[in-house]
């Protein structure tokens, strides 16, 4: 495949993604308002309850079996890998960059998670479709490179759901809770200051005097300080990771969906009952299959939607923009060759190139599109996540180009 071919093939995908992008933004302007603040949210709670559950499902039951799960197992491992060296270097990235405290949830999402199902669905049967292509045969190539985005976007939905969700939980829950205690603080120093009829000036500015005095007041009713065993710390520390983690999300509905579809794949009789032109159940999996349709357009359209808050709000760091860009288009995917390249040295990997050519794009996506519905469902850099998707989802087309010619170099 030449590189003019492969550029355009690369590049359609994406500009189908910000023309609904634009039509989503068009649809929430003022003028229009058919995508509102309320109508936005109803729609999230749509596709997150609804339309991602059915997509991930029904396309997992119609492409995985237990042979092809046994031989795929380290793509578990390698999307394992994307989301926990993603979060490392967006960890670093907060560091260095020092963002505002309720935009570190959003950075670590988006460094995090990649956009593992809907650009892969599109771009690799593009790639399959070229009569130039490294991966042989068309239709041989079409039904194995669907099988492999499937099961990559199914695997990324339950590491998004459970993983990346209760970072962005967790980040927000805590920016709540310093406000809370602000706001306590404020309010215990300005009743000391009210004792004092003659320290008006000292209520509306603190001194540290008086803030002191405040947090010894909410701390006084505290026990005090005790020597604690080693152990003790160790068991504290647990129970303060478990009270912070949301459990529930790990069962989310995009990961019920998943299970769902991967019984109905993996177990030949239930498969018999539902799957198939004849099968007695086809038209369940027909239903879910026109419900999963509409996920990939509903979820574009509201980052389309969300794009006009953020032009509205404040303007989002540069630095920030441009450190998740280099995390996402030039760290993650260097790292990923370094880990696919080792594993493939190890005899960890079977020797099809397309299966290693999925690997590999699977370190050089944009964020998840998803990113911007967590962030709506906590109210939490919802306007900073609409300009990130669009600097994000506008170079693609160049990146996500670059590296896959690269990789069908490395894996040919």
């Amino acid at each position: 495949m030449g590189f003019l071919n492969l550029f355009l093939v690369a590049t359609f995908p994406v500009i189908k993604v910000l023309l609904i992008t634009a039509l989503g933004l068009f649809l929430a302007l003022d003028g229009i308002s058919i995508l509102g603040n309320d109508a936005r949210k109803i729609v999230n709670q749509l596709g997150f309850y609804v339309f991602n559950p059915s997509l991930v499902g029904s396309n997992l039951a119609k492409t995985i079996t237990f042979e092809s799960v046994v031989k795929l197992w380290f793509m578990p491992v390698n999307i394992l890998a994307t989301f926990i060296l993603g979060s490392a270097l967006g960890w670093i990235l907060i560091k260095i960059t020092r963002p505002p405290k309720h935009m570190e949830g959003l950075i670590l999402g988006c460094c995090s998670a990649g956009n593992l199902g809907n650009l892969p669905m599109i771009i690799i049967p593009a790639i399959c479709k070229e009569k130039d292509s490294p991966f042989g045969e068309p239709d041989l190539c079409h039904q194995y490179g669907m099988s492999y985005a499937v099961l990559s976007m199914a695997i990324g939905a339950v590491f998004l759901w459970a993983y990346v969700y209760n970072i962005m939980r967790i980040c927000s829950s805590r920016i709540q809770k310093e406000d809370t205690t602000s706001n306590d603080l404020l309010k215990v120093s300005m009743e000391i200051s009210e004792s004092d009829p003659n320290n008006l000036s000292e209520t509306l500015n603190p001194t540290e005097d008086t803030m002191d005095d405040a947090y010894t007041i909410l701390l006084s009713d505290e026990e005090p300080e005790k020597k604690v065993s080693f152990p003790s710390k160790i068991m504290h520390h647990l129970r303060v990771i478990s009270s912070n983690l949301n459990l529930k999300s790990i069962f989310a509905p995009s990961t019920i969906g998943a299970i769902v579809g991967f019984f109905i794949g993996v177990i030949p009789q239930i498969r018999n009952l539902t799957i198939g032109s004849n099968a007695p159940l086809r038209v369940v999996e027909d239903s879910a299959s026109m419900l999963g349709d509409a996920a990939i357009p509903t979820v574009t359209l509201i980052m389309g939607a969300n794009l006009l808050q953020g032009l509205k709000g404040s303007s989002t760091p540069v630095w920030t923009i441009v450190g998740i860009i280099v995390v996402r288009y030039i760290f993650l995917p260097v790292l990923g060759v370094a880990v696919v390249k080792t594993a493939i040295h190890l005899s960890l990997v079977h020797s099809d190139a397309l299966y290693q050519f999925v690997l590999l794009l699977q370190y050089a996506l944009p964020p998840a599109m998803n990113i911007g519905t967590i962030a709506q469902l906590f109210g939490s850099g919802e306007s900073e996540c609409s300009v990130i998707m669009l600097w994000t989802y506008g170079l693609a087309s160049i990146a996500v180009t670059l590296w896959s010619t690269y990789f069908m170099f490395i894996v040919s």
